[in-house]
């Protein structure tokens, strides 16, 4: 007893609050849950490495689900070299750096709008940002398609004569599509910023892009952060769009270069399963570079302080 006393008194406030240090909660079923939700997501992604490193012959005459054989990089190499994922990686890199700077940078003005200032249409516009999002990107293949063929342009700037077959046209339709969502995000973050901010700015003489750019700007880095990471992994993991708007096999992002690996009459599973693990090597190490940012991303504009 006299123990007990003695480490609750050794307890911040807090501590003596919530009752954390004296018992603490066991959670095993939160625990198994997770652990076995983990082996649910883990066992496909390892089948998929271990089918990628088994030669085609042996899974042929094993089957897929049989540990037989040796183990090689033989497929990643035909991969790499029959899906042209050299030519792939810089497309998608030409791809997504525009996209997700350009898109965090409307997002983050339109959120400043809505959030900051209050005016007549901000709800307005801020649910019409949101609602863009309902709307399947299949119901507009027809009208985009047909609008980026009239729309014309000088070979200069397109050798097909218009928005078709150029990054330019799957950038702007990728940021249209993903505008609303990281405007939806960054809106209830900067709400959640005090708001003598920027009546002290204001009264300061600053104006609006100041106000934007020097203020509230650098203290939204964190909710930045976590947009960045899923944007960088959402427009990489694009393939409807430029499947679309891209006729030269040569300007195809990553995502689309799994297609030349099927064959004609016969799939070579294992080399498509050393195709897909290529694919994913670059989201797994965005992801672990900025595992901080993207897990903080989970609670933004959650707390009011």
């Amino acid at each position: 007893m006299t123990d007990t006393i003695d480490r609750a008194a050794d307890l911040s406030p807090l501590d003596r609050r919530t009752g954390t240090g004296l018992r603490p909660k066991k959670r095993y079923g939160t625990h198994l849950f997770l652990v076995a939700m983990s082996v649910l997501w883990l066992i496909p992604l390892l089948w998929t490495v271990y089918t990628s490193l088994r030669p085609f012959a042996d899974t042929n005459a094993h089957g897929y689900f049989s540990f037989t054989g040796k183990l090689s990089l033989h497929n990643y190499q035909t991969a790499w070299r029959q899906g042209g994922f050299a030519t792939a990686f810089s497309n998608s890199l030409i791809i997504v750096v525009p996209t997700v700077l350009v898109t965090l940078f409307l997002a983050s003005l339109m959120a400043f709008a809505v959030s900051r200032y209050s005016w007549k249409f901000n709800v307005t516009l801020l649910i019409v940002f949101t609602a863009g999002n309902m709307l399947p990107p299949q119901v507009l293949a027809t009208p985009v398609f047909e609008m980026y063929r009239l729309f014309h342009l000088p070979n200069s700037v397109s050798d097909s004569g218009s928005l078709l077959n150029t990054y330019w046209g799957v950038i702007a339709v990728v940021v249209a599509f993903q505008l609303g969502f990281c405007t939806f995000v960054l809106s209830n973050y900067m709400r959640a910023l005090p708001g003598d901010l920027t009546e002290a700015a204001l009264m300061d003489g600053a104006g609006v892009w100041t106000t934007y750019w020097r203020i509230v700007l650098p203290l939204c880095r964190p909710a930045l952060a976590a947009l960045a990471t899923l944007e960088v992994i959402w427009v990489y993991n694009e393939y409807f769009w430029p499947l679309l708007l891209l006729q030269s096999p040569d300007r195809l992002p990553v995502t689309t270069a799994i297609n030349n690996l099927s064959g004609e009459f016969l799939d070579n599973y294992n080399l498509i399963a050393a195709g897909a693990t290529i694919t994913i090597i670059p989201t797994l190490l965005v992801y672990i570079a900025l595992q901080r940012q993207f897990v903080a991303g989970l609670t933004l504009g959650g707390s009011k302080g």
